[in-house]
């Protein structure tokens, strides 16, 4: 983990560093003496080579320093911070909710393959591997924020809501369809792995016997086919946290959400390099997590390719 760490960081700094303008562009008077703007420049260090400015913020960030915000005229951590708990809750709402829809469609679309049911799910699920989350994000918004007017439309909470059970409720409430509209979205590959994992155990060997020694069908189905085929999807978990963090970069800025994604949007907007860059590492080193997770989990859950 280390090294990709460590080389993310370089990846995402050039990256910043190549986009048009810099940190002053478009917050600085238009009146302002040429001169005086330059001087500005050379004391933020934006005229220093790029491998200066990296090892300066590196060793910066490594004390838990990521600069100062330009735009919020505030440290970088201390914005950070404001959001981080926002998008922690969604990406927790929606990764409930994926599993709690996911598992029984899956377990339904497996179980009674090329039947009816299976067809409208398999179904559903084509439609959702085809369907851009921003695309199907907008029509949730329309639909039940809008025009049946079920669901706040923006925002984390309501401002009347200050303490107590009527601020969790509100915090709940305004999470809720943006968590929807990506639970929605994220549970078609879990539904598809299930079903393809339930008929594949289903033709195994040692469930032929089980039937063979005439053990009930709910039975093999509960002892065997389904603590079979459930075992790997647990190890999708660190995977399903790294689809999440593109998921909440489109969703908090269609639903208005205070979090991670918006500011993220945000500071590329205003060219707001210190938080772009410490966003998109934070984004990027849970991805890492993510996949080391999956690695674990699944390293737990099948003993077979355990590394001794």
């Amino acid at each position: 983990m280390i090294p990709q760490i460590f080389i993310l960081s370089i990846v995402l700094f050039l990256m910043a560093k190549a986009m048009p303008g810099d940190a002053l562009t478009g917050l600085i008077d238009p009146s302002l003496d040429p001169d005086a703007l330059a001087a500005m420049r050379e004391k933020l260090g934006l005229n220093n080579p790029w491998y200066v400015q990296y090892w300066d913020w590196i060793s910066n960030a490594a004390q838990g320093d990521l600069g100062n915000s330009f735009k919020y005229k505030m440290p970088v951590t201390e914005l950070i911070s404001q959001r981080v708990s926002n998008t922690l809750w969604l990406a927790l709402a929606t990764l409930i909710l994926t599993y709690l829809i996911a598992i029984p469609l899956g377990i339904i679309s497996g179980r009674y393959n090329d039947t009816f049911f299976d067809r409208i799910i398999s179904g559903y699920t084509y439609i959702g591997f085809a369907m851009p989350l921003f695309i199907f994000g907008l029509l949730m918004l329309w639909f039940f924020g809008f025009y049946l007017g079920w669901f706040p439309t923006g925002g984390s909470v309501n401002p009347r809501a200050t303490e107590g059970i009527g601020y969790v409720l509100s915090k709940i409430y305004h999470l809720l369809l943006p968590a929807l509209s990506m639970a929605l979205i994220g549970v078609v590959s879990t539904v598809q792995y299930l079903r393809n994992e339930i008929i594949d155990t289903k033709q195994k060997d040692f469930i032929i016997t089980a039937r063979a020694k005439g053990a009930s069908e709910s039975r093999v189905y509960n002892r065997h086919i389904f603590r079979n085929s459930l075992l790997p999807i647990a190890a999708f978990l660190g995977f399903e946290i790294t689809g999440l963090i593109g998921g909440t970069v489109f969703i908090e800025s269609i639903f208005a959400y205070p979090g991670m994604g918006q500011l993220f949007i945000q500071s590329i907007v205003g060219r707001d390099f210190s938080v772009v860059i410490a966003v998109a590492l934070l984004f990027g080193i849970a991805s890492i997590v993510g996949a080391l997770i999956s690695d674990i989990i699944l390293n737990i859950v099948d003993p077979r390719i355990r590394i001794k």
